[in-house]
């Protein structure tokens, strides 16, 4: 039919041959006129018919194509075995194409390579010596250089061949028979699985393991044999749904390895199609130097090593994934290996997941489970093709005990004619001896002593040592064996469970003999439409920018809690006199806003960022972000989601302040886009996210703060230059701004340059309008305490991370630090040198491993002579009158 449309949509038929009725010379002198395209479409159908049943697809029976089927036979005829000697597979190709498969040589000697492949086949049915093809893709060697015989498993398919347990057929030339299916001990269409292609139709099986298959065949036997109704066990299985079954068939198991997952599996077995995910099993690794590199173990079913390496490099090549600096196969005779060394500054998570998106390192195996069923293509469900399995052993097995049975029958027939002549042992050699020829003894023999004409042949054939009385007791013990064994098989033939109990039995040897570990894990979580950040772990991380704009994250739990006063750990590496301009936290997979001193705002990730050890430097922002060169990140704002109602408050040094609408940042250009407009040398500093019922606090460098409502604040454009929030003093600017929820026991923790920090309530903070030049937020001791760097507004449970000049990290739980009124200089929150500065802070959740008996990491108490804890207050509040109004 296919040819038939194609022709017509070029031209009609008549054209083409001239009419539609064409004229065809059955023999010479007889023309038979018939309709072209009735001739067309039955010659079609049939071959079409003789690909589907001949060639392309198995038996659901033996899981065999013909080609396969033909191969194991003609070993199995030629007396290749698995305890024989190898082959030259020329010979058995030769053995194959002159008997069997009127075909061309290289369809057979690719369907035996493709048999003892152990990367192609779950349980290979040949046993091959030679160069039998690689996970390269390399093709085997020569059929003249190879040998072969056939696998110990594969002998399992041909048991009881020899027992009329299937039919055979003519082949090609009518001049041998071949068997039509193999008796098939083992459930081979499952266990290998198959593929083909037949004309409009395909056929796509996954392989599976061998114990699972027999624990579910089990299941099912138990279920037919406690059937009430013995008159069809097949009606047990009625009430078993798939569920039942994947209980103990969990999914394909490929002879790779490698992951498998999806959600529609369940749809697979239940109608024999579907798809199957499949994924390399990969680990991350570290190097000497402490670079990572991804190692891959295995890979996933029919995926070409050798094509997949070619594919990352030529991924690094486009420029794709710039993080892999090398590339190795270290593939040997112990197993599948191959390394991707990563930079320095790679994310191995984010690298390993785009190897699976964009290479075959994760693949789809699409399933098609068609096969024949009495020679007709039908797509089976996991519960039919077992089922199917099933009824193909119990015929065998009853053709074999009915073969048997025959056998037994005229072996036992025979014994009674031996011991009959043995009771009349003297007649029957006096019959014998008168008579002329055999044939007349036979006769006699036959019409004197009502034996029949095997009988008597057998007597006449019988030796004389037989005549012994030992001989004679073991014809008697024979005859009683072979009774015996007529009645086991005759009540065999009568009970289908007991047919089902030998069933059972064939398949526990064979789980016994052949069975294995799964090979292919399951991983319910894989999804082959997954994004980057599916493998990526949430983490709390801790960010820190340079002066100099390096950028780093590290997690969080590097850095150990201390007590207040503690002298910290040694933070990021400082080079040619960088210093730590700030430090916040964020999870791996929140979006970070950053916004730029010249009120711009960038977006990224927080697991693209580069991650590195509590001393490394970092990497340059100016790589991650299309930076100009003369701005840099003064601002960063940690944001899970966009799904958020509320506002951006954004703060300038200089004291400009104004909102914007939260959702105005949601698509924020890779080259960024305009967050607010700026006057002069005025620079962006501080951003916020607010809902419209916080009050903002601002506290400048100097000591001052001001805390009025966020409502003072117009909604704004992103383009707008703000309004004035404070007014500044001569030289002062902002150093903090922070968002406070109304009506709440919060404190406000500053921290001065010195390592001086204190906790004041916010309650200290009067409300008032929007810029005035608000109140005292600290003494007056700035020789002491040196000017405030940082202000937060805290609830007491979290952590304080203070960072140095020189890259000093301490972190401490803020409970620590004592609350003190507003024009209290404060505690020392950390012992720094006298070269040294805090540069900045960052407030994280609380460590719940904090160590705060660790002695190696504190200092006393006592800062030159006199106790920290005590508060240093000047004697009357420093505020004019013009500031408190």
């Amino acid at each position: 039919m296919g040819v038939l449309q194609s022709l017509r949509g070029v031209l009609p038929l008549h054209k083409i041959f001239g009419g539609v009725v064409c004229c065809i010379m059955d023999n010479i002198g007889l023309v038979r006129q018939v309709k072209i395209d009735e001739e067309m479409r039955g010659a079609y159908l049939d071959y079409a018919m003789s690909v589907i049943v001949a060639r392309a697809l198995p038996d659901a029976r033996d899981g065999l194509k013909p080609v396969h089927r033909r191969i194991l036979y003609a070993m199995w005829d030629m007396g290749i075995r698995a305890n024989t000697s190898y082959r030259k597979s020329a010979r058995i190709v030769g053995e194959v194409l002159g008997k069997l498969h009127p075909h061309g040589d290289s369809s057979v000697y690719d369907a035996m390579v493709r048999m003892a492949q152990d990367f192609s086949m779950r349980y290979p049915l040949v046993d091959g010596q030679g160069n039998f093809g690689s996970l390269d893709g390399d093709p085997a060697a020569a059929m003249r250089y190879t040998e072969a015989r056939m696998a110990k498993i594969a002998e399992e398919l041909l048991t009881d061949i020899d027992s009329d347990t299937v039919d055979f057929a003519p082949n090609f030339d009518d001049s041998l028979e071949e068997p039509t299916v193999l008796p098939g001990k083992l459930p081979n269409l499952l266990l290998n699985g198959s593929s083909g292609i037949a004309v409009g139709m395909a056929t796509n099986i996954p392989p599976h393991n061998l114990r699972e298959l027999v624990d579910a065949l089990h299941f099912m036997i138990d279920r037919m044999v406690a059937h009430d109704s013995s008159d069809n066990l097949d009606d047990a299985l009625t009430d078993i749904t798939v569920d039942d079954l994947m209980q103990f068939v969990t999914g394909p198991d490929f002879p790779t390895g490698a992951l498998m997952g999806g959600s529609e599996l369940r749809e697979v077995y239940a109608t024999g199609k579907g798809r199957v995910f499949m994924r390399a099993r990969a680990d991350i690794e570290t190097d000497k130097q402490g670079r990572f590199k991804i190692v891959v173990t295995e890979i996933p079913y029919q995926v070409n090593k050798a094509n997949t390496l070619e594919r990352i490099a030529e991924l690094v090549r486009e420029g794709r994934l710039t993080e892999i600096r090398d590339l190795r196969d270290e593939s040997d005779r112990n197993g599948l290996r191959v390394v991707v060394e990563l930079t320095k500054d790679a994310v191995p998570n984010l690298v390993l997941n785009r190897l699976f998106k964009y290479t075959n390192l994760q693949s789809t195996f699409s399933v098609q489970m068609l096969a024949l069923v009495d020679n007709e293509p039908r797509l089976l469900s996991l519960k039919r093709a077992l089922h199917i399995y099933l009824q193909h052993r119990q015929v065998v097995i009853r053709r074999r005990s009915e073969y048997e049975l025959a056998k037994a029958r005229a072996r036992a027939h025979i014994l009674e004619g031996l011991l009959a002549a043995l009771a009349n042992l003297d007649d029957i050699i006096a019959t014998i001896r008168g008579a002329d020829s055999a044939d007349d003894a036979r006769t006699q023999l036959t019409t004197r002593f009502t034996l029949t004409m095997e009988q008597a042949q057998a007597i006449l054939d019988m030796q004389l040592r037989r005549l012994a009385a030992l001989e004679r007791q073991r014809i008697e013990d024979e005859y009683k064996q072979v009774k015996s064994y007529i009645e086991y098989l005759e009540d065999l033939l009568q009970s289908p469970a007991k047919i089902l109990g030998l069933v059972k039995d064939d398949l526990n040897e064979l789980a016994e003999k052949y069975g294995d570990e799964r090979r292919t894990q399951f991983a319910p979580d894989l999804d082959p439409d997954f994004d980057e950040t599916d493998l990526i772990k949430d983490e709390q991380v801790l960010i820190s920018v340079t002066q100099r704009g390096y950028i780093k994250r590290t997690p969080v739990s590097i850095y150990r809690s201390q007590k207040r006063g503690g002298r910290g750990v040694m933070g990021m590496g400082m080079k040619d006199e960088d210093v730590i301009d700030q430090i916040f936290s964020a999870g791996t997979l929140d979006n970070i806003l950053f916004f730029t001193n010249r009120g711009r705002v960038y977006n990224l990730m927080t697991y693209q960022l580069p991650q590195y050890d509590r001393t490394g430097r970092g990497s340059p922002i100016h790589s991650l972000m299309m930076l100009q060169p003369t701005e840099y990140v003064t601002a960063a704002l940690v944001i899970p989601d966009f799904d958020t109602d509320g506002y951006f408050t954004l703060c300038t040094q200089n004291g400009r302040i104004k909102r914007v609408q939260f959702q105005d940042f949601a698509a924020v250009r890779p080259s960024g886009i305009i967050a607010m407009s700026l006057d002069g040398d005025d620079e962006l500093g501080w951003v916020r996210h607010t809902s419209g019922d916080h009050e903002m606090l601002l506290i400048t460098r100097n000591g001052q703060a001001i805390r009025f409502p966020e409502t003072e604040v117009r909604v704004m454009g992103r383009q707008a230059g703000g309004v004035n929030a404070i007014r500044l003093g001569e030289g002062d600017v902002v150093t903090a701004m922070d968002a406070i929820e109304a009506n709440t026991p919060d404190d406000i923790l500053i921290i001065t340059e010195k390592g001086y920090g204190k906790r004041t309530p916010i309650s200290d903070f009067r409300t008032q309008g929007r810029y005035g030049q608000g109140v005292k937020a600290m003494g007056d001791n700035w020789q002491k305490t040196g000017p405030i760097i940082g202000a937060r507004v805290v609830q007491g449970d979290e952590d304080v991370t203070a960072m140095t000049v020189n890259g000093i990290t301490l972190r401490t739980p803020i409970e620590h630090i004592s609350q003190y009124s507003r024009v209290a200089s404060g505690v020392k929150v950390m012992n720094i040198d006298d070269d040294d500065s805090v540069v900045s802070i960052a407030v994280l959740k609380a460590d719940p491993q904090a160590d705060e008996d660790d002695e190696d990491m504190m200092i006393e108490s006592v800062v030159d002579g006199e106790n920290p804890d005590a508060p240093t207050e000047s004697d009357e509040p420093s505020v004019t009158p013009d500031s408190e109004a």
